[in-house]
């Protein structure tokens, strides 16, 4: 199957294929048709395999008719809709529209919280057609008078199950009263709770059910891997893991801002240079990180969940999680980060033993145990080393987590030891 056969137009045929992609991925291949029929979609696949190109594309191709290289405000309102949870995943769905619609005179912005208001309200004034938005900052618009929404034919939730986690579907409610009852809804997402299938219930009507894969499943080139530690002596485990395995980009995920902020400081003191990305950041704070981190000015991203979406960082070869989340539907979506599009890649998750529900949980999520690796100068209960430096854990109050030398490269042990 080529996108040709998917009823595309040659130039929007020749963006796709300047950009790497010579055929459509499964859920672009069962998405595109569905969407240019006008049928409301629900759709789930695994993190990485292309949903936004499924349906950003066809978004395009059906509003060609409607392109106009007028430039009157008038000409240009907004017939598209798309909301995102994240500043992050806002900012990288919008840099894929106006990729892909290159070709096509439509106009598109994106608005999100975190920065002034100003820059977006002289966008919106000038007219778009397609808004990328977070709801909270759409709202705020709406509020002002400097949107509006009348005109709107598609609605896209995209990471529809991460606007149920992050509280905003009240906004999103307040949001589809504003547009016209005769639309297209497409609810695109890598997972989907039974929630979110009872929220497509009342947004969709009589949609087309797209699941390339099992749900809760994740890609095959991912190797996964758990070292046992304890708590207080993980940073330091971290450290190792880099410099024994070279590693050169590695995102790792705590579970506050805080913890982030310390572990990065901490990392950049031992000589691993590293930033934080979390929500007490500021917008050019965090792209400001987030362009250093691709740019290999610094080695590790130390991320919060506000980023475990939207990070769009090609062949990113390892992610960590120095914590595993309270929620295993988000270790889905953190290791997603790598091993995207067809790359390799590698999850590492540092377990300590006041983590052995979770690290269930996660199990249970995957039907699969995590294969357990082993550096033995880390094992719980191992004595440690007197000559280390302060670790985020000591000065938090806790357990030191002094240096430790191990040439042990990971043999495997069974999973079992791990608590499972």
């Amino acid at each position: 199957m080529t996108f040709a056969t998917l009823g595309l137009a040659a130039d929007l045929q020749e963006t796709v294929a300047r950009e790497g992609y010579d055929e459509p991925t499964p859920v672009q291949a069962a998405a595109i048709p569905l969407v240019l029929a006008g049928r409301d979609v629900l759709a789930a696949a695994q993190t990485g395999t292309g949903k936004t190109a499924a349906f950003v594309l066809p978004i395009l191709e059906r509003l060609r008719p409607e392109a106009s290289t007028a430039i009157s405000p008038a000409r240009h309102p907004v017939r598209v809709l798309i909301l995102a949870p994240t500043r992050e995943l806002a900012v990288q769905v919008a840099e894929s529209v106006r990729t892909y619609g290159q070709s096509l005179p439509l106009r598109s912005c994106v608005v999100h919280g975190g920065v002034p208001m100003n820059p977006q309200v002289k966008m919106l004034w000038s007219g778009v057609e397609i808004l990328v938005a977070t709801p909270g900052r759409l709202l705020d618009h709406v509020a002002q008078g400097t949107v509006k929404l009348g005109q709107v034919e598609v609605l896209v939730l995209d990471e529809a199950d991460r606007m149920l986690d992050m509280g905003f579907i009240p906004d999103v409610r307040r949001i589809v009263a504003l547009l016209p009852a005769r639309r297209q809804t497409l609810f695109f997402s890598a997972t989907f709770s039974d929630e979110i299938r009872h929220l497509a219930q009342e947004f969709l009507h009589d949609p087309a059910i797209v699941e390339v894969a099992r749900r809760n499943t994740i890609a095959d080139n991912l190797s996964q891997a758990l070292y046992p530690v304890d708590g207080a002596r993980k940073a330091d485990l971290l450290v190792h893991l880099i410099e024994r395995d070279r590693m050169t980009q590695v995102l790792v995920f705590t579970r506050t801002k805080t913890g982030a902020g310390r572990l990065a400081a901490y990392l950049d003191r031992r000589g691993v240079r590293a930033v934080a990305i979390h929500g007490d950041r500021s917008q050019p704070e965090r792209t400001r990180a987030l362009e250093d981190f691709k740019r290999g000015d610094v080695t590790v991203l130390v991320a919060t969940d506000v980023a475990s979406r939207g990070l769009d960082i090609e062949e990113l070869p390892h992610v960590v999680n120095f914590e595993l989340p309270a929620d295993p539907q988000d270790y889905i979506h953190r290791i997603g980060r790598t091993g995207r599009a067809g790359a390799s890649g590698t999850a590492i998750s540092l377990v300590s033993p006041d983590e052995v529900d979770q690290l269930r949980a996660v199990q249970r999520l995957l039907r699969a145990a995590i294969p357990c690796r082993v550096v033995e100068a880390f094992l719980p209960g191992q004595p440690a080393p007197r000559d280390g430096a302060p670790s985020p854990e000591r000065r938090a109050g806790r357990a030191p987590a002094p240096r430790s030398r191990d040439t042990s490269r990971g043999r495997r042990t069974p999973v079992a030891s791990s608590g499972r």
